[in-house]
């Protein structure tokens, strides 16, 4: 299934209409489809690189965007939505850590996620449960987003067509290893500040859904 959505959505790099099908992937992935935007925008900036920046651009308001729907499934729909979607996405283990850091940290999860693989959906839907600020929520998404859509954009100007040839060919490593790094990447921030406060990341990597 991964396979085929992979596809389609690689498909859509050549459609003329694909700044909207940017736009809708990256709305959507921020709250609950499995494929990231990043190879479409990739192939995209690839075959109009003088054209990367508007590409990221669109590519980091249309995420904001879905991850205040991220964020509403979180506060209001939690019980009825987000659990099964949480479940279905493969991140119901990672939630209560999620949860956890987020409590600790705050905005700077969200921001440092930028530079991590832990999957923005994932932190939209907990920031909407724990009930985080709005305005930092939004604020600290667009400055995650912008970072985590620039460095693709870039990386995939220079390097996209090996980049583009490992993905087709190790797709299933390529997400295994993806899901294998988002507890690794809540590990790390919770070293920002010099490794200093391993009692939090203890703490989290134990939270379950009822701490």
């Amino acid at each position: 299934m991964l396979r085929k959505l992979y596809d389609w959505t690689l498909e859509k790099a050549s459609h003329p209409h694909a700044e909207w099908w940017l736009a809708m992937f990256a709305f959507i992935e921020a709250s609950f489809f499995p494929v990231p935007p990043h190879p479409l925008l990739g192939l995209m900036c690839l075959a109009e690189p003088k054209k990367a920046i508007r590409f990221a651009v669109i590519a980091t308001l249309a995420s904001v965007a879905g991850g205040l729907l991220g964020y509403a499934i979180g506060w209001g729909l939690y019980d009825t939505i987000g659990a099964d979607l949480l479940r279905w996405l493969g991140l119901s283990e990672s939630f209560p850590v999620a949860a956890c850091y987020l409590r600790e940290y705050g905005v700077e999860i969200l921001i440092v996620k930028g530079a991590t693989p832990i999957p923005f959906k994932l932190l939209t839907i907990t920031a909407g449960f724990i009930g985080m600020a709005l305005v930092p929520f939004i604020l600290a998404s667009i400055v995650s987003r912008s970072i985590s859509f620039m460095i693709v954009g870039v990386l995939f100007r220079l390097f996209g067509a090996p980049i583009k040839r490992f993905i087709d060919k190790y797709l299933g490593l390529v997400t295994v290893g993806f899901v294998a790094l988002v507890i690794a990447g809540f590990v790390a921030i919770a070293y920002l500040d010099g490794g200093e406060d391993q009692a939090t990341a203890e703490k989290c990597a134990a939270a379950t859904l009822e701490q």
